[in-house]
């Protein structure tokens, strides 16, 4: 997620390893599925719900117990861990205070179910019988899914519907267990395993759906419209509906790519820079594998947002921080969607690499008028910006980056951490190794981990058999050692 764009960042304030099997490229047999139909009520804000669950057991583990998190009670009211911070409140809640939530109505084929977790975010079904390594078992949950009013990730903004996390989704699996993943609103609280996706969603009529999925096929009757969407290997999936938009579309390599917007007086533009980004950074890292790609301006208090062949952009946004900030979604689909990481421990992981992947692009694309050079200095100078702040008013300063998100102070520590100093990081190891072994490496680090959950081991591990020995250096920024 760009939380906050580089160019205004001075001013505005899980397990280390995790076993995860990786997702089959044909999307067949050794993966989970997620048949989901929803019916939106534009009148009632409501989305209800039903999942058909396929889960299959890549572990090595005997399961007798499924986890989901239930993002969408992170809205209710009186949550542990607020949605939106106190700095953010103004921006995303536009009508005044809002609540949501995301009750649990049901659970077919199981043994028993509670909903529980640190803030009501865990729901977690009780199987019939254990179920061993590679067998599978179907449940079904039955769901309704209150939308507050509020420019995020879920909820109801003045011209869209934002549906991301709308559905309770399989906790990723560790060698700990299943992760739970409270929703702190520093970050992106977010871990889960890919699977492939089924979903029909029942809209009115007037609606447009910008998709996580391709569309395979669509129905009307009596003023609604029901939609299938189909997608593999993806670990999550997302809608954002609206009346208003306008869509316009271009052909990369065989992906359509898809850009809605409300308002944008340069749409050409931020369609040309969705589609160079995409084209880049398959050519640059890896294929994209999916068959569309969303880009869709909508409500968000942050500056985007990204899911698997989605990324919302917000829709306040001036024309430089657009295509900016369409670029570091479109690198997430590299850095998040494609080679997953533990957002919740080492944000760092894939915000940096989607920061840097996106200074790589405007180095190769001059004309939208970003430089390597530029990017590097906004970076430093907002990261020593922080620096000098949290030290005269602290005394010290943690600048370590392999923490929890809810260990930040907030999210000016967080973005400077994250974003600038990783950043600067993987500037600083291309600078060190060269060019060449530093691609090297990340076309390394995205084919051995595309559909997985790659440790920060395994990312250092990608660079080291490049012939360097780089695990002193990424200790140094990752310990908070280095002075920068």
């Amino acid at each position: 997620m760009k939380k906050i764009l580089c160019f205004i960042l001075v001013i505005c304030a899980a397990a280390a390893s995790l076993a995860v099997s990786a997702c089959a490229k044909d999307g067949n047999k050794s993966i989970s599925a997620y048949n989901v139909f929803a019916i939106y009520d534009e009148e009632a804000q409501t989305l209800t719900g039903t999942l058909n669950f396929d889960y299959y057991n890549g572990t090595q583990n005997e399961i007798k117990d499924l986890k989901f998190n239930l993002y969408g009670n992170a809205f209710r009211e009186g949550a542990t861990y607020a949605p939106v911070s106190k700095t953010y409140e103004n921006k995303a809640y536009y009508g005044g205070k809002s609540y949501g939530s995301m009750e649990i109505t049901g659970v077919e084929n199981c043994a028993g179910w509670t909903v529980a977790g640190e803030d009501q975010n865990v729901l977690t079904v009780n199987l019939i019988e254990p179920i061993y390594p590679e067998q599978r078992v179907q449940i079904t949950i039955s769901y309704i899914l209150t939308l507050a009013k509020v420019n995020h990730r879920t909820g109801v903004t003045k011209t869209t519907v934002n549906l991301g996390n709308f559905y309770p989704i399989l906790c990723a699996y560790s060698a700990e267990g299943f992760v739970e993943c409270p929703y702190y609103y520093c970050g992106d609280p977010f871990l889960s395993d890919c699977a492939n996706y089924s979903v029909t969603l029942d809209i009115p009529e007037k609606y447009t759906a910008a998709s996580s999925g391709k569309l395979e096929s669509e129905s009307v009757n009596d003023g609604r419209k029901k939609c299938l969407y189909t997608l593999k290997n993806a670990r999550d999936f997302a809608f954002v509906l609206s009346d208003k938009f306008e869509v316009i579309s271009e052909n990369v390599n065989g992906v359509t790519v898809n850009y809605y917007y409300v308002a944008d007086t340069n749409a050409q533009v931020s369609l040309s820079a969705a589609v160079e980004s995409l084209k880049y950074f398959s050519e640059t890292f890896g294929d994209y594998i999916y068959p569309t790609l969303s880009v869709v301006q909508t409500g968000f208090c942050y500056g985007g947002m990204e899911y698997p062949a989605l990324t919302m952009i917000a829709d306040g946004l001036d024309s430089d921080n657009n295509i900016y900030t369409i670029v570091h979604e479109n690198a997430h689909q590299w850095w998040y969607a494609m080679v997953g990481s533990d957002q919740i421990n080492n944000a760092w992981q894939d915000e940096g690499l989607a920061e840097y992947s996106t200074l790589m692009f405007f180095e190769k694309n001059p004309s939208y008028g970003f430089t390597r050079t530029g990017i590097v200095k906004t970076a430093t100078n907002s990261y020593r910006a922080f620096f000098s702040v949290y030290n005269q008013l602290n005394g010290s300063v943690d600048t370590s980056m392999n923490r929890k998100l809810c260990d930040y102070s907030g999210e000016f520590e967080y973005n400077n951490v994250t974003y600038n100093k990783g950043l600067i990081l993987f500037d600083t190891l291309r600078n060190s190794i060269g060019d060449e072994k530093f691609l090297s490496g990340l076309k390394n680090y995205y084919k051995k981990n595309v559909c997985k959950i790659a440790s920060a081991d395994e990312l250092y591990g990608c660079f080291i058999k490049s012939g360097t020995d780089l695990e002193g250096f990424f200790q140094s920024f990752t310990e908070g050692k280095i002075l920068i």
